[in-house]
């Protein structure tokens, strides 16, 4: 690819980074993710199991319509908080939050920067992207709600005082931040492009919190460094490429589209993506699979939804094991990797197979 077509697939997907994190810190400081935290609490009245479920309908739900940093960056500290507060384990919803950060991450371009990059090789955009990606969607958030519910069902089990719901301090903002969240999903999947919904939502939500709390627009933290660090990232690929990278990953990925061929090829991606990130990875492996949906959907799905056993696998892996420290939650490695792997072979195999 020409380094004009390179700029032309990536800065989108830089913008939308660049947005939706805007986005997403509005909603925080709005108070959205606090709510999210609590009402799901009060859904499950009172059961353990009932408001699990219910996290793992808002992990769901804010990987797939805002991406999977928001989920591993906001909802995390959100759930732990209340977890926390309520008595409960932490480390189920922990561990809720991280798997479906990156198992619910296929079925929306918006919902992983792997998608963003891939949906420029989809001849019909988004809607071409969704007739493929739903089935090893669904696959993947199913495999993953059973082993989790396996591997944490004592501690999923109990009950629990329902917490009082208190009205966020500013509901002109809080309602705006709120609406922009729930309307976004739906644009992206009526084909809006990503980096133009999500820039429009930014610049109003930014607009809002300006006239409402204009000191807060100081605090917002914008990914200025994680921007230039993937522009590098990407840059570096290809020029790796350009070397002889790709003759050697077509030798190790195979071709073709039957089910041996498919789960060859998203294998591969699984371990490049845990031995080094899931970003270089896909694009090392996108000259391999462009140009056939189902082999990049596989693709993807060994880039996304199998980078769960190394904690260094995904960004929003590492974003998420930094809030948890911050919450006084820690998981080893060791841990993570064993009931990563658990984890990774069925949810990839299952997606893959579906397709």
């Amino acid at each position: 690819m020409s380094l004009a077509g390179v700029a032309a697939q990536v800065a989108p997907v830089l913008v939308f980074l660049f947005a939706i994190t805007v986005v997403a810190e509005v909603a925080q400081v709005a108070g959205v993710f606090d709510a999210v935290g609590v009402i799901a609490a009060r859904l499950g009245r009172g059961r353990v199991l009932f408001m699990w479920l219910w996290v793992v309908l808002a992990a769901c739900a804010a990987t797939i319509a805002l991406s999977l940093d928001t989920t591993a960056v906001l909802l995390t500290p959100v759930v732990l908080a209340a977890a926390t507060r309520l008595g409960l384990a932490p480390v189920p919803f922990a561990m809720t939050t991280v798997w479906l950060a990156n198992t619910a991450s296929l079925l929306l371009p918006v919902s992983n920067l792997t998608n963003l990059l891939a949906v420029y090789h989809f001849d019909g955009g988004t809607r071409e992207y969704l007739a493929v990606s739903w089935r090893p969607a669904i696959a993947a958030i199913a495999v993953t709600a059973v082993v989790l519910w396996l591997l944490h069902r004592r501690e999923l089990r109990g009950r629990y005082e329902m917490p009082i719901f208190h009205a966020p301090p500013d509901r002109v903002l809080f309602g705006a931040a709120a609406a922009v969240c729930a309307a976004l999903g739906p644009a992206f999947a009526l084909g809006v492009p990503p980096a133009v919904a999500a820039s429009v939502a930014a610049a109003g939500l930014v607009a809002v919190l300006a006239v409402r709390a204009p000191a807060r627009v100081r605090d917002l933290v914008v990914p200025w460094r994680m921007v230039l660090i993937l522009a590098a990232v990407f840059t570096l690929v290809q020029v790796a490429l350009a070397l002889g990278l790709e003759g050697v990953l077509r030798g190790i990925a195979g071709a073709g589209s039957g089910p041996v061929d498919l789960l060859r090829l998203a294998g591969t991606g699984a371990v490049a993506s845990n031995a080094a990130n899931n970003l270089p990875a896909y694009l090392a492996l996108e000259p391999v699979a462009s140009g056939d949906p189902v082999r990049l959907m596989a693709l993807l799905v060994g880039v996304g939804v199998a980078p769960v056993v190394t904690l260094w696998a995904s960004l929003a892996t590492l974003l998420w094991r930094e809030r948890c420290t911050r919450a006084g939650v820690r998981i080893s490695a060791r841990r993570f990797a064993v009931h990563g792997l658990v984890l990774a072979l069925p949810a990839t195999a299952a997606a893959v197979l579906v397709l």
